[in-house]
C-alpha cells in the first residue's frame, strides 16, 4: 500500500493539505486546483473470498484521526454494492461483481467536519473499473447451422462461416480470443481456426453415394490454450445435385401391341429411362431416331413422370403393315459441360410395335357421294351407285340399305347387292331441291359391322310450272280516264329455275281482244303495262272489268297461263286519285280469295246481330225484387217503379198491397187516402201540398207502428219512395208512355252524306225503307 498525495486549495490562501488514497493496485499523485482528486480504482470480478473485497481508502490531511471527520460516498452502487467507513474512509464491495453485467461504476465522495458540519473537501468523482477474468465460454450465433454445397466440388470450396462470441473483455488478456476447430466431419470438411469458414476437404463427393453430413465445430477462448473455455455447434451440410449422371434405359428392347382400330392420338406404350440425378438435372427428352415409324408414331415426355409416351399419328392397317420397329433415344434436357467428357449423356433402345387385326366394318370408297336426277325422272330411275368393301382378310360380302332416319318418306332405295341408288317416288324440285340421305353397308356375316356414307341428291329443274302474277293487284280505272292511259304495271313469277334466268312475255287473251276495253303492252323486261283503249267509263253502268292476261315463260317446253286482272271503276279527282269505287267492285276484286269474302260476310252478320240484340235489350225492362235475399240484413231503399198519371192516379191504386202480406188486416182502413166518412170534403187551395202533409205523414206513422209491433217483420228498415208526378204535379209527367219508343222508324239516309266510309251503313239501314217502298 502506498499513499498518494493530492494538493487542494483550502480557506487560507496559502494553506496546503494532502489526501492519501490507499489503493490495491498502487498509488499515483494527481495535482488539481481542487483540494483533492483521483482518477479510478480497479477491482477484480467474481471475488470468491470470505471477507468483503477491499476497494481503497479515502483520507484528508485535515483529518486529525480523532473521528472528527466524516467521509460520505454517493453514486452508482453506493450503499448496496459499495460501502465506506465514515470514520476511516475505507471502501469495500459487499457483492460479487460481474464485468459482463457492468464494467464500471462512477461514484462521488467528500469529507465533512462532524463538529461544524462544513465540508472539508468538495465533491469529487471517481470510477471503479471491474477487471475481467475468463469466466464466459464462447457461444455460437446459432444452435444449428444448415448449408449446402454442390456435389463434386473442388477441395477448399467454401460451405459456410460460423461465428462464436465471447462475453469476456477482448481488450484485456486472451479471455475473448476464440479459435475454431472441427470435432466431427473429417475428412470431408475442414474449418479455418480464426475465421470459422467451413470448406470441403475431400474431392469428388457424390450426392448419389451420400447426400447429408453432420459437422461439429468447436470454439475455444484463451487462443485455444489449455484452460480455455469452449462451446460447440452442429452444421448440417447437404450436397446439392449437379447433372453428373446420364439417363439410361433399363432395357434395350420394348414391345407393344396396338389394335388397328386405334384412333390417332391414342397411346401405344410408355417407356421410362432412369437418371440418378434429381430435379431439373433429371429432366429428359425422347425422340425417334429411326426412319421407320416417324410418320406413324410420335414420342413425347410426360413432365410429371419423365416417361416417354408413344402415341399414334395416323390410322393403322393390319392388312397393309403388321409390325413396326423403331429406335428411340433419350437425353438430358439441361447438360453440365464439366461432365460431358466423362460419359455420353444419352441412351438408345429399340421398340417393336405389333398391329393387331380387328374385324372392321366395310369401308366406302368415298367419304361422300353427290348424285343428280331430273325432277321428272320416272320411278325406278337409277341415279348413281355406292361401293364399300370389307377391309379384313376374309373379304366378307357387303349388303347395302338406306338409313330410313334420313329418308322418312322413302323417296329413295338402294339395291342391296350392288349399291345402285334409285328413286321410288316422284320428285319435285320446287318442293325440295336437295335430299340428304345416308347409305349403310353391313357385313353379310356380321351385321354389327356397319358403316355409313352420306349421299347428297340434287334434283335438277324441269320447266313444269307455268308463270303467274307476281302479286295480287288492286287495279282501278278512273271514270274520266283517257285512251292509252296506263292503269297498272304487272310482273310474273315462276317457281322453276331456268339456267338463263326468267324471261316472261305478256299479251291480252285472244277471247278478250274483241270489243276490248283494255290492252296489254309487253315491256320486254319481264313486266308489262295495262292500258285503257277508250274513255267514258262509268261505275253506274259497270262497276268492274275482268282483263285476261296470258303470261308465257322461256323454258323448254314453253309454258303459259292465263291470269285475270280485275279492274274497278272509280270516281277520281283531277289528279287521278281514287275517291269512291262501287261496292260490288270491292267485293269482286281479283285479289280477294274465297276466305276473305267469307270473313267479310261474317263481319257483316255479326254487326247486324249486335244491332238487333241492342234493340231487343232496349225493349225489355227488367224488374228487380223488393228483397233480393232473406239473409240480407242491410238497410234497404226499395224503389217502386210504378208510375201513373200523378196524384190523380192514386185513387185507383191500393198502396196497401205494398205492405207485408202477413201483416195486412182486413179491418184496417186505407191510410193512403182520407176516408170520406170521417172528414167532410174541404176546399184546399193546394191539394198536392195537403196530401203530402197529411196522407204521407199518416201512412208513414202507421207503417212504423205496424212494423214495430210485428214479430214477423223483416229485421231491417224499409223505405218506400212514391214519386208524385203527373198533370197535377209541378214536375209534370215523367212517364215514358207518351214518349217516342225505340221501335219508331229512323231515317238513316243522312249517313250517305257523311262520305264513302259511312255509305255501307247507310245502305244497310236504309235498305228496309226501300224494301217497304217496293
Amino acid at each position: 500500500m502506498c499513499p498518494t498525495c493530492c494538493l487542494w486549495q483550502g480557506d487560507k490562501p496559502h494553506a496546503v493539505s494532502a489526501v492519501f488514497l490507499i489503493l490495491q493496485n498502487g498509488w499515483k499523485p494527481l495535482r488539481s486546483k481542487r483540494g483533492w482528486a483521483w482518477n479510478q480504482f480497479y477491482l477484480m470480478e467474481e471475488y470468491t473470498g470470505d471477507s468483503l473485497q477491499y476497494v481503497g481508502k479515502l483520507h484528508s490531511d485535515q483529518d486529525p484521526g480523532d473521528g472528527s471527520v466524516r467521509y460520505v460516498l454517493i453514486g452508482d452502487g453506493a450503499g448496496d454494492i459499495f460501502t465506506i467507513d465514515p470514520r476511516s474512509g475505507d471502501i469495500h464491495a459487499v457483492k460479487r461483481l460481474d464485468r459482463e453485467e457492468r464494467a464500471s461504476y462512477t461514484l462521488r465522495a467528500r469529507a465533512v467536519s462532524n463538529k461544524t458540519g462544513r465540508s472539508l473537501e468538495d465533491w469529487t468523482n471517481f470510477t471503479i473499473k471491474i477487471h475481467d477474468i475468463n469466466d464466459n465460454e464462447p457461444k455460437f450465433t446459432k444452435a444449428v447451422y444448415t448449408a449446402s454445397v454442390p456435389e463434386m466440388s473442388d477441395v477448399g470450396t467454401s460451405v459456410l462461416a460460423v461465428t462464436a462470441n465471447d462475453a469476456d473483455d477482448l481488450s484485456y488478456g486472451n479471455s475473448a480470443r476464440v479459435v475454431y476447430s472441427i470435432l466431427e466431419g473429417q475428412p470431408y470438411f475442414s474449418v479455418e481456426p480464426h475465421t470459422g469458414i467451413i470448406r470441403t476437404a475431400l474431392s469428388n463427393m457424390n450426392r448419389e453415394n451420400r447426400e447429408h453430413y453432420q459437422v461439429v465445430i468447436q470454439a475455444k477462448d484463451m487462443a485455444g490454450q489449455m484452460g480455455g473455455l469452449s462451446g460447440t455447434t452442429t452444421v448440417s451440410i447437404t450436397l446439392s445435385d449437379v447433372n453428373d449422371n446420364p439417363p439410361r434405359f433399363p432395357q434395350g428392347m420394348y414391345q407393344f401391341n396396338v389394335p388397328e382400330t386405334a384412333a390417332p392420338g391414342s397411346t401405344v406404350g410408355v417407356v421410362h429411362a432412369t437418371d440418378a440425378d434429381i430435379g431439373k438435372n433429371a429432366e429428359m427428352d425422347y425422340k425417334i431416331i429411326s426412319m421407320e415409324g416417324q410418320d406413324v408414331f410420335n414420342i413425347s415426355t410426360n413432365k410429371a413422370t419423365q416417361e416417354g409416351v408413344i402415341t399414334l399419328i395416323k390410322p393403322l392397317d393390319y392388312e397393309s403393315k403388321k409390325t413396326y420397329t423403331i429406335r428411340i433415344q433419350v437425353e438430358n434436357r439441361y447438360l453440365d459441360p464439366r461432365f460431358l467428357v466423362m460419359v455420353p449423356f444419352h441412351d438408345t433402345a429399340m421398340v417393336k410395335i405389333i398391329v393387331e387385326d380387328v374385324n372392321e366394318p366395310p369401308a366406302f370408297q368415298r367419304l361422300a357421294y353427290v348424285m343428280e336426277v331430273s325432277e321428272n325422272a320416272p320411278v325406278g330411275t337409277i341415279i348413281g351407285s355406292v361401293r364399300a368393301v370389307d377391309p379384313d382378310n376374309n373379304r366378307s360380302p357387303v349388303r347395302y340399305s338406306i338409313d330410313r332416319h334420313t329418308d322418312m318418306d322413302r323417296v329413295f332405295n338402294v339395291h342391296p347387292g350392288n349399291g345402285s341408288v334409285f328413286i321410288q317416288k316422284q320428285l319435285d324440285r320446287e318442293e325440295q331441291a336437295w335430299h340428304n340421305i345416308s347409305v349403310k353397308a353391313e357385313e353379310f356375316h356380321d351385321l354389327n359391322q356397319v358403316s355409313r356414307v352420306p349421299v347428297y341428291v340434287r334434283v335438277l329443274d324441269v320447266n313444269d310450272n307455268p308463270p303467274s302474277f307476281a302479286a295480287v293487284y288492286e287495279t282501278f280505272v278512273c271514270e274520266n280516264a283517257k285512251p292509252g292511259q296506263m292503269i297498272q304495271t304487272i310482273s310474273a313469277t315462276d317457281p322453276d329455275n331456268p339456267i338463263g334466268g326468267h324471261r316472261f312475255s305478256f299479251r291480252l287473251a285472244p277471247e278478250a281482244s274483241i270489243k276490248a276495253n283494255f290492252t296489254v303492252r309487253d315491256n320486254n323486261n319481264t313486266t308489262a303495262m295495262v292500258l285503257t283503249l277508250r274513255n267514258g267509263y262509268s261505275r253506274l253502268q259497270r262497276s268492274s272489268y275482268l282483263v285476261p292476261v296470258v303470261i308465257s315463260d322461256n323454258g323448254s317446253p314453253i309454258l303459259s297461263s292465263t291470269n285475270t286482272l280485275t279492274v274497278r271503276v272509280c270516281s277520281c279527282d283531277r289528279d287521278g286519285n281514287m275517291k269512291l269505287c262501287s261496292t260490288d267492285a270491292l267485293a269482286l276484286t281479283a285479289g280477294l280469295s274465297t276466305g276473305a269474302l267469307v270473313a267479310i260476310l261474317l263481319c257483316v252478320i255479326i254487326l247486324l246481330m249486335i244491332v238487333v240484340l241492342f234493340t231487343a235489350l232496349r225493349r225489355q225492362r227488367k224488374k228487380e225484387p223488393l228483397i233480393i235475399s232473406k239473409e240480407d240484413v242491410r238497410d234497404n231503399v226499395v224503389s217502386y217503379n210504378d208510375e201513373g198519371g200523378g196524384e190523380e192516379d192514386t185513387q185507383a191504386f191500393d198502396i196497401g198491397t205494398l205492405r207485408n202480406p202477413e201483416a195486412v188486416e182486413e179491418t184496417k182502413q186505407r191510410r193512403d187516402i182520407i176516408p170520406e166518412t170521417m172528414y167532410p170534403p174541404l176546399r184546399r187551395p193546394h191539394p198536392v201540398k195537403a196530401r203530402d202533409n197529411a196522407d204521407v205523414r199518416d201512412f208513414i206513422s202507421q207503417r212504423l207502428q205496424d212494423n214495430d209491433g210485428d214479430p214477423t217483420a223483416p229485421p231491417y228498415d224499409s223505405l218506400a219512395t212514391y214519386a208524385y208526378e203527373g198533370n197535377g204535379s209541378v214536375a209534370e209527367s215523367l212517364s215514358s208512355l207518351e214518349s217516342l219508343t225505340s221501335d219508331a222508324e229512323q231515317d238513316y239516309n243522312y249517313l250517305s252524306e257523311w262520305g264513302p266510309r259511312f255509305k255501307k251503313l247507310a245502305d244497310m239501314y236504309g235498305g228496309d225503307e226501300s224494301d217497304k217502298d217496293s
